[in-house]
């Protein structure tokens, strides 16, 4: 089971800063973690092919391959054209994903406007989504519906964020090969639900794995709630070292191995710069640790 790295603490430097470069991450992760491949965001990758060519040359000349790109199509716009330019953009994220040498690329239902009923919203993203399936097929790569909370730049939380609707939207879309479920336990735990119960139900449609762990600084679940309308992450909700925050990696990993899961695991830990390698070099050890334990390496 291979272990990949995503820059959760540094998106801001290397999206909006760009105080951080791509090949600087790159560089860092080498250097100082024990992980065999890194996940990218679309938010720092170029879209041109020949600096593509060049990023997937320099990391595979250092041992790492990139195998996941994290990206948030927002396919329940109630404006048919914004929905199908958002299928365009995910088509070309699926070609970039390709041409790093990845496998697996993030798709999400969009965003939970107040306005839109479950059911209409369901019908929107299934259509999108299982639109996409042929070019994923055509490209080699796998779209992974991500269980998730918010994207960092969105105004409302993630229309599937909880159980119900995920498995609702979920079980809409046709079994495919080049679909599957990126599960994120700490979302559930966000969402309310139980990320246990959750895995029960997704397990053998899991392809691939955020591993994070979260907790609440100066508030809680209801009060997060109540932030539904706000750009951008609660300031109360905050990523730490894995294996010290609110799940249970023992009968994760127990799970994930009863079903025989032999897929990418992305470290997403940590929002501080200050300490985000000291804290991503930690959770990587635990990680390890964990996978050696329960026979996933």
């Amino acid at each position: 089971m291979p272990l990949a790295a995503f820059p959760k603490c540094y998106l801001d430097q290397m999206c909006v800063e760009k105080s951080i470069s791509v090949d600087q991450w790159i560089e860092m992760v080498h250097a100082e973690l024990d992980v065999d491949g890194l996940e990218f965001y679309s938010g720092f990758t170029p879209d041109d092919d020949a600096e593509l060519a060049r990023i997937r040359a320099k990391a595979e000349s250092l041992g790492l391959s990139i195998p996941m790109m994290c990206y948030s199509p927002d396919f329940t716009q109630p404006d048919a054209a914004a929905r199908a330019r958002e299928v365009e953009k995910e088509k070309r994220v699926i070609e970039i994903t390709a041409q790093l040498g990845g496998k697996l690329c993030r798709v999400l239902s969009g965003q939970r406007r107040p306005e839109l009923p479950i059911d209409e919203g369901v019908r929107l993203a299934t259509e999108c989504i299982t639109s996409l399936l042929p070019h994923a097929e055509k490209c080699g790569v796998t779209l992974i519906l991500e269980n998730h909370y918010k994207d960092g730049f969105w105004q409302f939380p993630e229309f599937a964020q909880k159980h119900d609707v995920f498995l609702k939207l979920l079980n809409a879309i046709p079994e495919h090969p080049n679909f599957g479920v990126n599960y994120d336990p700490s979302n559930a735990i966000i969402a309310g639900d139980d990320p246990i119960k959750l895995l029960d139900d997704v397990k053998r449609r899991v392809v691939s794995m955020h591993a994070s762990d979260r907790y609440f600084e100066g508030g809680t679940i209801e009060d997060l709630q109540k932030l539904g309308g706000h750009t951008g992450y609660a300031s109360i909700l905050k990523h730490g070292i894995i294996g010290r925050g609110l799940n249970d990696y023992d009968v994760i990993f127990s799970k994930l191995a009863g079903v025989g899961f032999k897929g990418w695991i992305s470290i997403e830990d940590g929002a501080d710069p200050d300490v985000g390698m000291e804290h991503l070099r930690l959770s990587a050890e635990f990680l390890r640790a964990k996978m050696k334990q329960h026979g996933l390496e």
